[in-house]
């Protein structure tokens, strides 16, 4: 087989794991930092994608699309969790998680009657249409575009909560909201901002997906499930290992592809059971997490 083809296809699955880590990532930040495992982000994902096609097609222009369907999904995910996922903390993690799962259900049933079942195209904005010579092979410019971009999001984040004090104070809360409480923090401020940076980072993941493929009302069950397998691989909770997973996943899927592709969505739950089978708490997860 021409090399060529498989640096490409490694290049093609550095970009789908691109896609998957920022959407994980979400799923990661709002677990290990609220401890919930919000089953709802798949769908959420899907609604970040239909918000950016219709901003984009409302204001001409894609990047608006990219800027504000995450701040808008992120503002709505911040209303999910002050009106219902605010009253479910302190109870059993089972909880928020039924609570979600039943509100992802509402959320799909209703974009399918407001805009069908059927797939809607997503234009690749006009100035990434085309291919770059890698040197090895051509590379569209989008998934180029992809790769580059969850990149300065996840140098930004690791900036914002490693060396600003809004970082400290989510780092903080997560490991003892009763401290943060005496020290005169308001904590509920902080869960509501971190759901919806959680909520956001889904949106943003489905408006990048838009492009690569059609947005419809599923497109978010398989993101969740493959979401889920990263956040177990790179360990519940973990950042870096869900950036790590992520990247691993992508490449995994892409390259199984190349040589069967009837096994490539299987491949990945059996790189999870590997994976849990050595390491139960995943590659980065504590052992009290697991």
């Amino acid at each position: 087989m021409d090399l060529s083809l498989i640096i490409m296809q490694l290049f093609s699955g550095i970009a789908l794991g691109a896609v998957l880590v920022i959407t994980a990532l979400g799923l990661t930040i709002v677990f290990g930092m609220l401890g919930v495992v919000n089953f709802a982000h798949g769908a959420l994902f899907m609604i970040g994608a239909y918000a950016g096609l219709y901003l984009a097609s409302l204001t001409g222009s894609f990047w608006w699309g990219l800027l504000l369907a995450p701040v808008l999904v992120g503002a709505f995910g911040m209303l999910i969790e002050f009106v219902l996922v605010r009253r479910l903390y302190g109870r059993s993690i089972d909880d928020p998680l039924l609570l979600t799962f039943g509100l992802s259900y509402i959320l799909v049933e209703g974009v399918r009657i407001v805009f069908g079942s059927d797939g809607i195209p997503f234009p690749t904005p006009s100035q990434l249409i085309g291919v770059v010579d890698l040197g090895v092979g051509f590379f569209p410019k989008y998934r180029l575009f992809v790769i580059a971009l969850v990149a300065v999001v996840l140098l930004l984040l690791w900036l914002m909560l490693e060396k600003t004090r809004v970082g400290l104070i989510v780092r903080a809360g997560a490991r003892d909201p009763q401290i943060m409480r005496v020290l005169g923090v308001d904590i509920g401020k902080v869960w509501l901002a971190i759901f919806g940076l959680g909520v956001g980072l889904a949106a943003l993941g489905g408006v990048l997906a838009g492009p690569m493929r059609s947005v419809n009302p599923e497109m978010g069950t398989l993101v969740l499930a493959e979401a889920f397998v990263v956040t177990v691989i790179g360990g519940l909770g973990s950042i870096v290992g869900a950036v790590v997973a992520g990247l691993m996943v992508g490449i995994c899927i892409s390259m199984v592809a190349l040589f069967a592709p009837e096994m490539a969505t299987i491949v990945i739950f059996a790189l999870m059971a590997a994976v849990l089978l050595v390491r139960p708490q995943g590659l980065f997860g504590l052992k009290g997490r697991a």
